[in-house]
């Protein structure tokens, strides 16, 4: 049998929002698995787990830059959240994401892309490595561009401008007023950030998590007919394409309107059609796992080494 740790209990409780005991239980079931207990749980109908953002597991900044009818947000890594609040670590930050516009998204291209002041990226990040006292790197990045109309952002938990711990991009389509059209799509943006939702529509959300969403369904109504158990299923997976799918959410602003029906509004004020052709929500380390430091006993490390 696994044995099953406090950590472990944490880490599930806090993906899951799950009682303790719940959650240590879900764990003994499942072999100590995390990602299996947190299923476990929502078949008990005991966890939310499905509407949990990643959680946030590594520092640094989510950096975005806009050009024109184009943009791109960048994340880049530090080991501690005091490098997120340093001018040079921001100021680099920002020269990554204005780079990424002409370089592209590609993490290798864009570190050997030339840095402002001679040198590459990758020399600027050694560089500032070796000032600062610790490592960083750029982790991804996504750009959004249409042929006529705008990409938005919009930075939550900022720490400078550009900067921040969230950020989102949404590129709406129109031939209508940009200005009217750009402050659509930060608002748009706004609730993408909100609500972090799975995809544009149904059609996008991943096959794997729709077989995951169904074999949970199914399995909290084990027992009853397979027919029954049918309309269940699409029932349930009708309601989880309107909570996680952008379009069919209702919009953070005007709970009694879904963003489409924001978007058709538009176009009567507008006069143009309006199509929201995409979004990119990062989420500062979303999916890194990090190991939780023990901060008094590295204090007292410290204090042995010196003595």
């Amino acid at each position: 049998m696994a044995s099953i740790s406090a950590a472990m209990v944490k880490e599930l409780r806090d993906k899951t929002g799950a009682g303790m005991m719940d959650c240590k239980t879900a764990l003994t079931e499942t072999g100590g698995d995390v990602e299996a207990a947190v299923d476990w749980l929502r078949k008990k109908g005991l966890s939310k787990a499905a509407k949990k953002s990643g959680r946030v597991a590594a520092e640094g900044l989510v950096a975005v830059a806009l050009a024109g009818n184009k943009g791109v947000v960048v994340e880049i890594n530090s080991e501690t959240d005091f490098v997120a609040r340093n001018e040079q670590f921001q100021q680099l930050a920002r020269t990554i994401a204005k780079t990424a516009l002409d370089t592209g998204t590609d993490i290798e291209a864009l570190k050997a892309a030339a840095y402002p002041g001679g040198g590459t990226i990758q020399d600027a990040l050694s560089s500032a490595i070796a000032t600062i006292g610790e490592n960083m790197t750029p982790r991804r990045a996504a750009s959004l561009e249409v042929a006529d109309g705008v990409v938005s952002a919009y930075l939550h938990n900022t720490s400078g401008e550009g900067l921040g711990r969230i950020g989102v991009l949404v590129a709406l389509a129109s031939t209508g007023n940009k200005d009217e059209l750009a402050t659509l799509g930060r608002q748009i943006a706004m609730h993408v950030a909100a609500t972090n939702p799975v995809a544009l529509d149904a059609s996008g959300v991943p096959a794997e998590t729709v077989a995951r969403e169904k074999a949970i369904l199914a399995d909290k109504h084990a027992g009853k007919p397979a027919n029954v158990i049918e309309k269940i299923v699409d029932s349930g997976m009708k309601t989880y394409f309107k909570e996680v799918t952008l379009l069919d959410q209702p919009f953070i602003h005007d709970q009694s309107k879904t963003i489409a029906q924001v978007l058709k509004e538009a176009e009567g004020r507008l006069g143009a059609p309006v199509k929201l052709e995409g979004f990119v929500r990062y989420g500062l380390g979303e999916g890194i796992e990090k190991d939780e430091a023990d901060f008094a006993a590295e204090v007292a490390a410290a204090a042995g080494s010196q003595g």
